[in-house]
Formats: C-alpha cells, structure tokens, sequence
C-alpha cells in the first residue's frame, strides 16, 4: 500500500517509518508544528525522512494550537517527573490532538491518492492518552470511511496500538531503525532528560526489549526508581 506516515521524530514514530519502508511502499513523512514547546523532534523526522529516500511535510497548526492550552507541551507549565502511567502526566495531554493531525493527514493522503495512514500510537499510550486507544483508532476509521465515501478509500495503520514500547523497540531494531537519531524527551534540552515521563518510558522501553540504548540522558539511572511502583512487563 503507498502509505504516508505520521512522525514526530520519536523513537514510535521513526520505528514505524522504518517498518512502513519494509512492508509497505512508504511516500512520505508527514509532521505537525502545533506550537509544541520544543521543535527538536521535527528535525529528527526531518533525517528520518532522508534517510528513507521519501519528502517530509511540515504542517504549520500553530494556531490552532494556541487555543489547544492546559497541557506542558503547549503552555508555560513545568512537565512533571515519574513513570507515564501517573495521573501527574495526564498535564501532558493535548486536547483532541490526534484527531486533529490524523484528520489533516487523511487529507493530504486522500489528495495524493495514498491508500493509508500510519500512525504510532501504542499501548503505552493508554493510561492517559484517550485518541491513542483502540476505540479510537477504530471509531476514527469509520468516520473517515463516510468522510471520504465515494472519493477516497485510505485506512489507518496504527500496528503498536495494542502492544508496549518495548516490542517498539523491537520492531525498530529488526527494521534497523537509528535509535540514537530519534528524539523522546519532552523538555527539548542538549540531552534527554532521563526523567520525565516519556524518558523514563523509553529507558524502560529498552531494557524490558534487551536492547542496547544508544540515548544520552542527563540522568540516565532515575528510571529505575521511577518505575518501581508499576508492574512492567513484556507481553
């Protein structure tokens, strides 16, 4: 299937670019600028993208962003420390984010004749992230099927939703994915931060897969502590 991918720069995102060019016939990388606190993440998909051989899209959201407020990746607030599963990270939500790109990338998928969407979302995810979950990606799919009804026939492939970072982690390596060229932190520094919650998941993310973590973090030993209170394991 020709199929453009929807990737921020992270590690899913990257993963799934590099599984899509394996299994799929990958046109494209497509990411959003919704006024996010950090723009780093973009420039990694931005290599992804070279890297694959296929063009990379930049959307410009950043006025719609400005009403989407009450999340640290939007606003002036601090992004909390611990595991992703605690009810602290549910500040990190962005009102209806995913339903916003993915019904852009449908879209442009639809304008370049694309047979489908991949999206990264994962099992992860589901704590606190409600447009991550499979209800959602099946419920978005049915409304696209009518959006599109007689137009366009594009399906979302959203392949980690029911699995954890770990079997990412996975994935990526079989596909030889650059981990080192991917970007998960949400604080934007020199080095992933090793401590907020989308670090700590990545760090755990690596050691539950037995996979070698190629990551820089300002504190790379906090996830041990972080994740003592939650049952992780592989599936």
């Amino acid at each position: 299937m020709k199929t453009l991918v929807v990737c921020s720069g992270g590690l899913d995102s990257v993963s799934l670019a590099h599984k899509i060019a394996a299994e799929q016939q990958l046109i494209g990388l497509l990411s959003f600028d919704y006024g996010q606190r950090h723009k780093k993440e973009v420039e990694f998909a931005a290599l992804a993208a070279k890297r694959l051989g296929v063009p990379h899209q930049v959307i410009d959201i950043t006025a719609i962003g400005k009403s989407l407020t009450g999340s640290a990746l939007t606003d002036d607030l601090d992004v909390p420390d611990g595991h992703y599963a605690e009810e602290t990270m549910k500040i990190t939500v962005v009102p209806n984010r995913n339903a916003i790109m993915l019904a852009i990338a449908f879209g442009v998928a639809a304008a370049k004749k694309a047979d489908a969407v991949a999206v990264a979302v994962h099992g992860g995810d589901h704590f606190i992230y409600p447009d991550c979950r499979p209800g959602f990606i099946d419920a978005f799919q049915v409304m696209q099927n009518h959006a599109l009804e007689g137009y366009a026939d594009v399906k979302l492939l959203a392949p980690f939703v029911t699995v954890p970072k770990s079997e990412i982690v996975r994935q990526g390596a079989k596909y030889h994915t650059p981990f080192a060229e991917t970007w998960s932190c949400y604080k934007g520094g020199e080095k992933h931060c090793g401590r907020c919650g989308t670090c700590v998941e990545r760090r755990e993310a690596f050691h539950l897969a037995g996979v070698t973590d190629p990551t820089l973090y300002e504190d790379p030993d906090f996830w041990v502590a972080a994740t003592q209170g939650f049952k992780a394991e592989e599936v």
